[in-house]
């Protein structure tokens, strides 16, 4: 999309932002290296970038509704099914979990919906809601850094990537992926399936990297058509394909994301009109946000405002 960030909204269209909270978080500690302090010590840096990023998204997006979704400390299915899964990845700083519960305070302020569910990761919940979206005519971008995503697009879901402190987020679409990746987002899994994902712990098929998956599936199109075609491939990449079979295949099952988690999902309470911008500039004063609440300060929508005024009458 290249003349222009969003697409325009159609006549009657309603947009629904859902965010991967807990990659929000860990993009906001990591985008400013100069740690911020309230004046009792409090460190915020993850704090006030999350909430900068969080208002351009509102800002940007032009939403109608808006949910958050977090992973749960409890283990998934995955790591039920795969005891290394993600265990390779690096603990995060303290500096960025001491944060966290500020963080779900921000949210709690706001009165922003927020979706979380025991046995399943934030990409299952973007993914389930964004299905109910799509029934309920309601056309959905997933704000997230994980590549994973992208398979959930489809017509009436996009996929984007935070980008400058959302300022130039990158929105993909089908022809997007096709033009980035060289797959579609239905390939998407397969192509998970076969190199594997370092970061997930996923083995995917050894030997097999991103220029080998992609041409396998340009040629084959998916995981089972490259395995029915498997005789008429040479050559060591047929040896490969052949011992790793039951790696690709399980691989394939571990970046599949969930699209039926069982969770209510009702519009009306993800409204923007259901957010409560005053008890945010209250936060922000708390924090001692200024900047942040002069900026909300100008997105208090006219109905809180007067009952704010109203209730300062008693």
């Amino acid at each position: 999309m290249d003349d222009q960030i969003f697409e325009e909204k159609q006549k009657g269209e309603k947009r629904l932002i859902i965010i991967d909270g807990n990659h929000l978080i860990h993009r906001a500690f990591h985008a400013i290296q100069n740690p911020l302090h309230t004046s009792k010590g409090e460190q915020t840096n993850a704090i006030y970038g999350f909430a900068s990023m969080l208002l351009n998204i509102i800002e940007l997006d032009d939403p109608d509704y808006i949910v958050m979704t977090f992973d749960e400390k409890a283990p998934t299915f995955r790591h039920d099914e795969h005891e290394g899964y993600k265990a390779t990845r690096a603990k995060s700083p303290d500096a960025l979990y001491e944060q966290i519960p500020r963080i779900r305070e921000l949210i709690e302020r706001f009165k922003m919906a927020k979706f979380s569910q025991e046995g399943f990761e934030a990409d299952d919940l973007m993914g389930t809601l964004a299905r109910k979206a799509a029934k309920e005519g309601i056309v959905t971008y997933i704000v997230t850094g994980d590549m994973d995503a992208l398979q959930l697009i489809d017509p009436m879901t996009y996929v984007v990537f935070p980008h400058k402190g959302y300022r130039e987020p990158m929105v993909y679409n089908k022809e997007e992926v096709i033009k980035k990746y060289g797959i579609t987002p239905e390939q998407v899994i397969d192509f998970k399936a076969l190199m594997g994902d370092t970061s997930d712990n996923i083995k995917g098929v050894e030997g097999i990297g991103v220029v080998g998956a992609t041409k396998l599936l340009n040629e084959y199109k998916t995981l089972d058509g490259i395995y029915e075609h498997l005789e008429d491939i040479k050559g060591s990449i047929h040896d490969k394909l052949a011992n790793g079979k039951e790696d690709a295949y399980f691989s394939q099952r571990m970046a599949t994301i969930v699209t039926d988690v069982p969770c209510d999902f009702d519009p009306k309470k993800a409204s923007l009109e259901k957010l409560d911008y005053i008890g945010l500039e209250k936060f922000f004063e708390e924090m001692e946000m200024r900047s942040l609440q002069r900026r909300i300060k100008k997105m208090i929508p006219d109905e809180q405002l007067l009952g704010e005024n109203q209730m300062s009458l008693f």
